[in-house]
């Protein structure tokens, strides 16, 4: 016959053991998640320099974007008549209306007439890019630039053409590659009967700058 002490012993352990495994059974999702937010917490802190290089990367360059483009931006020449090409006023910079040039020549005609609207676009295009030369020279750096602001969009074209938004496309297209969302701006297109030595596009601009 088994000691009644002995039997105690016995019959308190195997209740420990089975109360044990009924416990973790009720317990292990709790566990489990508890567990799961322990090894979380242990992961390694993000890397901020990799961060930082990540922005250095995605930073505002409007001339890194140029060269990427294959854009080589002019050296302005000399006004054509009694004005200068651009004027200060606080943080503004008003440039004078400008006209497409290739190798110092304008591209000339009437868009619809001489020129397709295609080819308006072009002229329009290369117009941004005498402006952006001119912005070059007065600021030194195109980085500068907060936000283009206005634009005026002139056409040669004769008077029953109607497409002018569609040329000065051309432009507008060009700031916003450049600019990104700082290029994006105001802008008025209009139809002239004739513009100054026959170009086909004539622009001027508004642009906010910082230093």
């Amino acid at each position: 016959t088994m000691c009644p002490t002995v039997t105690m012993c016995l019959i308190k352990t195997n209740c420990v053991h089975l109360l044990s495994a009924t416990t973790f059974r009720v317990m292990r999702p709790a566990i489990f998640i508890l567990l799961s937010i322990f090894l979380a917490c242990q992961e390694p802190a993000p890397n901020k320099q990799s961060d930082t290089n990540v922005s250095q990367s995605t930073a505002y360059n409007p001339e890194a974007k140029l060269s990427e483009m294959g854009i080589v931006l002019p050296v302005p020449g000399a006004p054509i008549a009694n004005y200068v090409k651009a004027v200060r006023t606080g943080n503004l910079i008003f440039l004078a209306g400008a006209g497409p040039q290739i190798n110092g020549q304008y591209v000339t005609g009437k868009v619809g007439a001489d020129l397709t609207v295609d080819e308006g676009y072009q002229a329009a295009r290369l117009t941004g890019i005498q402006q952006l030369g001119v912005l070059k020279a007065e600021l030194g750096d195109l980085s500068k630039v907060k936000r283009i602001v206005k634009v005026l969009g002139m056409v040669n074209c004769l008077p029953d053409f109607t497409n002018h938004p569609e040329v000065l496309n051309g432009y507008s297209d060009l700031m916003v590659e450049v600019f990104g969302e700082k290029g994006k701006h105001a802008r008025s297109a209009v139809g002239m009967v004739a513009l100054p030595r026959n170009m086909a596009v004539e622009v001027e601009m508004i642009v906010e700058f910082e230093e």
